[in-house]
């Protein structure tokens, strides 16, 4: 009779790891909203230089939703410039559309414009955006509202 149960016990074992409540859902923080704080990298490299020319400057940008609107200050005053405008998100990008971007699309300072990777974790949003591999562009921003 013992030999019977042996018999039983892997199919036993397999049901009720079956049973087991296991945590897969993860709650996915959501679409960046609020005031967040932090530091724009404008990176290029030259073609006679190997290392890379760095620029930074500390910038503010706060994101609305549901309107999904977004508004940049800060020091604004040298490479970045301050802008507004609407941003959607297609995971892992998110497109922002400038409404201050000059018409003729020539800018003399960076915009906050076009594709860029995300990563949001509630607390931590970061941006990037790079040509080929002579430049890039890095927002290291911490959500402070």
């Amino acid at each position: 009779m013992n030999r019977n149960l042996l018999y039983l016990l892997p199919f036993l074992m397999i049901l009720g790891a079956g049973c087991l409540k296991t945590n897969n859902d993860v709650k996915q923080p959501g679409t960046p909203s609020g005031t967040f704080n932090g530091q724009f990298r404008y990176l290029h490299r030259h073609s006679s230089n190997v290392p890379f020319d760095t620029v930074k400057t500390n910038l503010t940008i706060t994101m609305t939703t549901p309107a999904n609107t977004y508004a940049v200050t800060g020091d604004t005053s040298t490479i970045h410039a301050a802008s507004r405008g609407t941003f959607s998100i297609g995971s892992p990008y998110m497109v922002f559309n400038d409404a201050t971007f000059p018409p003729a699309g020539i800018a003399t300072k960076t915009h906050l414009a076009g594709a860029y990777l995300y990563y949001y974790d509630g607390t931590v949003f970061q941006l990037l955006a790079y040509s080929a591999d002579t430049l890039s562009l890095q927002y290291d921003l911490k959500r402070t509202q």
